[in-house]
């Protein structure tokens, strides 16, 4: 795992300065072990490297093909890389390494860019064709590796991190309107958006091309519509888990291959427990796991349930206790490792917790992708159930006087909204969001000039294009959402999540769950398969009987929430007012002091929990100090 940065410079362009060292410098925490730069022409490439495959500077990058042809930098690892190598060496390929880089530059010499649609594992890339004067870059099929790039008249800029690029260039920092108006619900910009003008991101499964004429040919190597659907009538529910259970256990296998130890996040629920015992199985000696509790855990402590499975399973279990400290230094520390503003608090004990194993365990197999596959949330039952529900919550919308508290009629509004709605794009969007329209918006927050600019844009209008792409899905609309969620919650919000908070540390955590076989088979199989009768993820503990123990998987799913919501109203008030306050007054405010005022009031009173809004809020007025952003 590393961290990669580049440019292509258009001949017809003007000639803008690039500082191609310091960008590379700027992501020295996701590869501490190594740098390189290689600059030809109108093309750089910058790379700072983690080693985990291939220790020695045979797996130096940027890495040239053996005729030096093609240079590439590359952030990631590629699991079939073996079995891939194998096929090449049979084809007359020679290697001088042992690293999954050279095996892709060997294979693009090979197949052209039919290589992307070959490699199982996660990766961003950038490969320089000398002769064609060509630049090829892409991003893995589920979006787990991050790529962020620039363009302009004069040149494209790209790197792993936002970071990366205002380092090479000086680009204009001024917010997107369409990321921020995402930002205030979903605590964080969907698809291709940013919260800076400008910077996109490569969406999952892309890859773009340019070259020196100005043009750019871009495209998919896959997309979800390449699945083949399975219904309940070609496949039983016996045979599917037994495919499931097969997969599951190969892509451990293939992710526990590294040239540094690997372990084991172990929080004692299915998903951890079923890659920890099956690591078990593979692992060539005994693997550490890692389990932590926190003093800001809300009495939800993980520690009992996974020290014994670690017990049962045998591995070399540690637990480590994670103190949340000057909590303003780490949030914002958080938003500069994540360069935006983003509001999923679990990041929070991510990084902490990698920021204690890095010197012990560089490699970390986790769960994530389990329950958006399978069917680990509840709102894939209320979605299944949904007539049966429109019709409890359009009850309870006339009772809701009766309710004992504003947080109680708060939900009732929120799923009743929900349940009324008719838009299915904006319904999937407002089953992932905890905000909702109407008197408690969050656009409120913002001052009259801002909200004038939001009115212009559509924060849900990632969720209705996606449904209407999935349309041939409508007689299954529980299916329609595990196919949007993997496009928009899993890269957009979990798996950014996962690597800004780890590489923070220097730290490669892989997912198991989200290997290419597992997740294409997941995503093809019907819904009541997965979430029978209101089950959630029936047919993943199906699959599990006999690797992971009864109790585990019959034990109610418990989420760890950080309780920020408990903070704002604590040791972090003074902080979030001083910090509010500071962008209450001068032309072109985001805020509006008032209405922010009055729910900070209202949240520390206990009257009302503006919990979600108002952390977010703080990250949005920590990235616009420390970055500078100009409103």
């Amino acid at each position: 795992m590393c961290g990669i940065v580049g440019y292509f410079r258009f001949l017809l362009g003007e000639n803008p300065e690039l500082n191609l060292e310091a960008a590379t410098c700027s992501l020295a925490h996701r590869g501490p072990d190594d740098q390189g730069i290689f600059v030809e022409d109108q093309v750089g490439l910058g790379h700072r490297r983690l080693s985990i495959i291939d220790l020695s500077p045979s797996g130096h990058q940027p890495m040239a093909s053996l005729d030096e042809r093609f240079v590439i930098v590359f952030n990631g690892e590629i699991y079939n890389y073996r079995d891939l190598k194998s096929q090449l060496e049979q084809l007359g390929h020679r290697f001088r390494s042992s690293s999954d880089t050279e095996v892709i530059l060997a294979g693009f010499q090979q197949w052209g860019r039919t290589i992307l649609a070959k490699l199982n594992g996660i990766f961003a890339l950038a490969l320089w064709d000398r002769h064609e004067k060509r630049l090829l870059v892409a991003r893995d099929r589920l979006g787990v590796k991050p790529f962020y790039f620039h363009r302009d008249a004069s040149c494209f800029i790209f790197g792993s991190e936002i970071k990366s690029l205002l380092a090479l260039r000086d680009i204009p920092r001024q917010v997107d309107i369409q990321g921020l108006h995402e930002f205030l619900y979903f605590g964080n910009c969907l698809g291709s958006t940013t919260l800076f003008r400008g910077i996109q991101r490569l969406e999952p499964g892309a890859w773009m091309e340019l070259a020196g004429d100005d043009t750019v040919a871009q495209g998919t190597f896959w997309t979800h519509e390449e699945i083949s659907r399975l219904d309940a009538r070609s496949i039983s529910e016996g045979e599917a888990a037994e495919q499931i259970a097969n997969h599951l256990d190969r892509a451990v296998q293939r992710q526990l291959t590294a040239d540094v130890p690997v372990g084991v996040f172990l929080s004692g629920g299915i998903d951890s427990s079923a890659i920890t015992a099956l690591a078990v199985r593979h692992y060539p000696g005994k693997i550490a796991t890692f389990s932590a509790g926190f003093d800001f855990d809300g009495g939800h402590n993980e520690l009992p349930a996974a020290r014994k499975i670690a017990s049962q399973l045998g591995t070399d279990h540690h637990e480590i206790m994670i103190y949340g400290g000057d909590l303003p230094d780490t949030i914002r520390t958080l938003v500069r490792h994540h360069d935006e503003p983003f509001s999923d608090a679990a990041n929070l004990p991510l990084y902490l917790m990698t920021r204690q194993i890095r010197e012990q365990c560089r490699v970390i197999l986790q769960g994530d992708g389990g329950d958006e596959l399978f069917g680990g949330y509840n709102r894939y039952r209320l979605l299944q159930q949904r007539q049966r529900y429109q019709f409890v919550f359009f009850l309870l919308k006339r009772l809701r006087f009766l309710a004992g508290s504003q947080t109680r009629r708060n939900q009732i509004d929120r799923f009743s909204a929900i349940f009324s709605e008719k838009d299915p794009g904006i319904r999937l969007g407002k089953f992932l969001t905890l905000e909702q329209t109407g008197v408690r918006r969050p656009e409120l927050m913002l001052s009259p000039e801002w909200m004038q600019k939001l009115s212009t844009t559509n924060p849900f209008l990632r969720y209705q294009r996606l449904v209407d792409r999935f349309r041939f899905l409508e007689n299954d609309p529980v299916q329609a959402l595990f196919w949007v969620d993997s496009a928009i919650i899993l890269p957009d919000q979990f798996l950014e999540k996962v690597d800004k908070s780890t590489m923070a540390n220097g730290v490669e955590v892989r997912v198991p769950f989200l290997d290419n076989d597992l997740a294409s088979f997941a995503l093809s199989l019907p819904s009541r398969l997965k979430i029978g009768s209101g089950v959630q993820k029936k047919l993943l503990k199906l699959a599990l009987r006999g690797i992971v123990p009864d109790e585990v998987l019959s034990r109610p799913k418990k989420g760890f929430g950080v309780p920020y919501s408990r903070w704002l109203r604590g040791p972090l008030k003074e902080f979030m007012l001083d910090l509010f306050r500071s962008h209450f007054s001068g032309d072109g405010s985001l805020f509006s002091g008032t209405v922010l005022e009055r729910r900070v009031a209202e949240h520390a009173a206990g009257t009302d929990d503006w919990g979600f809004a108002l952390w977010k809020a703080l990250n949005l007025a920590i990235w616009l100090e420390e970055y500078r952003v100009s409103n």
